[in-house]
């Protein structure tokens, strides 16, 4: 396929099919403490990835909307909002009982199904995310949050009785920990943001909650279910440019947890901004440079497919991709013989297209990067081994394998977050292992072979280096019950159904010595229903 026959991919208007055309939404409020608050200043225009032919002949990104571009003072006044909502904790939502919580949750899980086809559209229209991993974000997300929400049933259940030990009477519980500064990626916007978000929400939390640059209007639809089904205050919207918004919010010291999911080094530029860092816990999702290995005895259509799905899925735009592939110098050739062919047929297309596995980017200077980094690559020896790879036009870029990749060349190190493919022929594992060593990521693994022996020989240093290691799989999140984290600039804190909610709370106990009057008194408070934290109530 040339580069004119990528550009017919692009449609004409009409060409768009009606069920997935939609009217460029322009966002002119926000929510702020409980109120849609009104925005005339500044806005930002929402292009989408997906491009249409303008008069001169040339492709343009679509206009999808715009939302508004708020300032330092937006944002601290959404940080008070916040601050006064929690009161050091004795606002009404760190106050709430668990099952209260837990119905104010369900009642927003009810009105984002109401939102479900736009929200779907819009994930297509601002990240070129094709429609079935699009519709498959938002009904993932919407069982994370019943995922959460059983499993919090059950943590307090577990916590509903008391224990007496050593002479002491004690009720331990799990205590929100106050303002929580959620900052949610461009490639999940919507799952990724919210597996945050949701558990943060249901432990007692109040949020301050930063879109992400693209695939920030899909957010715009929630917003009146998080309104009208929390307290005023939990859950407040910060729009703009974050190097305006967020710093001053840091500076203040006010924000108890800060989340991101993003670059390492955005990470830490935050940590440094806020002046009292021992009393910040961050919860972070960050860079990734995760390696799959091929033993000479690897099933190779296993190792094919498996690294088709784990190297390109959503266009390798995933922390969880394998970003570098490691093949024996032994099968390193039958490897590329085999792979490159698969790569190349992958369908590109528009997101609504039937079976379209290769979109638009949405980074305006995507694929100008990625040629940059594989001329690097072929200035050092290395070459594109598959028919059309790193074919460009517009936003489309057709997926390239580069081999062979070494030490030096820029895609040996560097996280390329993009349809491009680096393969290193290796002779000893030992290499492999030291890569790893000397790499400042540590997120995911994966191994691909038929040895026991030779299999278990490398899980032993790797899980010591990596937070995951996959065998004859692609690295992946799910499933959500699974720890999600890494090592290393990877992550900081860990990601799944209950460790989130573990991460945005702290065990707090109610302890007093065992004697008559005090088991009096623990009596009263429990059989009158005097304390929220003070309970044997049982949520069914």
């Amino acid at each position: 396929m040339n580069d004119s026959q990528l550009a017919r991919l692009f449609p004409t208007e009409d060409q768009i099919p009606a069920e997935y055309l939609i009217e460029p939404i322009h966002q002119r409020e926000y929510l702020l403490n409980g109120d849609m608050r009104q925005w005339d200043g500044a806005v930002s225009d929402v292009y989408s990835p997906i491009c249409l032919p303008a008069a001169d002949g040339t492709l343009q990104r679509k206009l999808v909307g715009s939302f508004p571009v708020t300032g330092e003072k937006e944002a601290l006044e959404a940080l008070d909002a916040a601050v006064a909502a929690y009161d050091n904790g004795r606002g009404e939502w760190p106050q709430m009982g668990v099952a209260d919580r837990i119905a104010c949750m369900e009642t927003f899980v009810g009105k984002m199904l109401q939102q479900r086809k736009l929200v779907v559209n819009l994930i297509m229209w601002e990240i070129g995310k094709n429609l079935a991993d699009a519709t498959k974000e938002f009904d993932r997300t919407v069982k994370y949050i019943y995922d959460t929400i059983d499993t919090l049933k059950n943590m307090d259940r577990n916590s509903s009785r008391f224990r007496i030990e050593e002479g002491i009477i004690g009720q331990v519980r799990r205590s929100p920990l106050g303002v929580v500064l959620a900052m949610g990626p461009f490639n999940y916007p919507l799952n990724e943001t919210y597996t945050t978000l949701i558990p943060a929400i249901l432990m007692g939390n109040t949020i301050l909650f930063k879109t992400p640059k693209h695939g920030s209007l899909l957010h715009y639809p929630l917003l009146e279910a998080f309104r009208t089904s929390f307290p005023k205050g939990v859950v407040n919207s910060l729009y703009g440019r974050g190097a305006t918004v967020v710093p001053p919010v840091m500076q203040s010291g006010k924000v108890n947890v800060l989340t991101l999911i993003g670059s390492s080094r955005v990470a830490d530029e935050l940590q440094r901004q806020h002046p009292k860092l021992n009393r910040l816990r961050s919860i972070m999702s960050l860079d990734a440079k995760n390696a799959a290995i091929i033993l000479p005895d690897a099933d190779l259509d296993v190792a094919v497919s498996e690294c088709l799905l784990g190297t390109l899925s959503f266009n390798g735009q995933r922390c969880t991709a394998i970003k570098i592939i490691w093949a024996h110098a032994s099968v390193v050739d039958e490897f590329l013989k085999r792979f490159g062919p698969a790569v190349s047929k992958l369908k590109p297309g528009m997101p609504w297209t039937d079976g379209a596995q290769i979109t638009p980017l949405p980074e305006p200077n995507k694929t100008h990067y990625l040629a940059d980094i594989i001329a690097d690559a072929q200035a050092g020896g290395a070459s594109i081994v598959n028919e059309g790879g790193g074919e460009t036009e517009a936003s489309l870029f057709r997926p390239a394998v580069v081999y062979p990749v070494r030490e030096g060349m820029r895609l040996y190190r560097e996280e390329q977050f993009g349809p491009v493919i680096p393969v290193v022929a290796y002779t000893d594992e030992e290499e492999f292992i030291q890569y790893l060593i000397t790499d400042d990521h540590g997120m995911q693994a994966s191994i691909f072979g038929t040895d026991p022996e030779a299999i278990a020989r490398l899980i032993d240093p790797l899980v010591n280096l990596v937070s995951r290691v996959n065998i004859n799989a692609q690295c992946q999140r799910g499933p959500d019950t699974f720890p999600f984290t890494g090592r290393k600039d990877s992550a900081e804190g860990t990601l799944s159904v209950e460790d989130a909610l573990r991460s945005f709370s702290i065990r707090s106990a109610v302890a007093t010595k065992d004697t008559g009057t005090n088991k009096a008194i623990l009596n009263d408070i429990v059989r009158g229903h005097k304390s929220e934290f003070l309970s044997t109530n049982f949520i069914f």
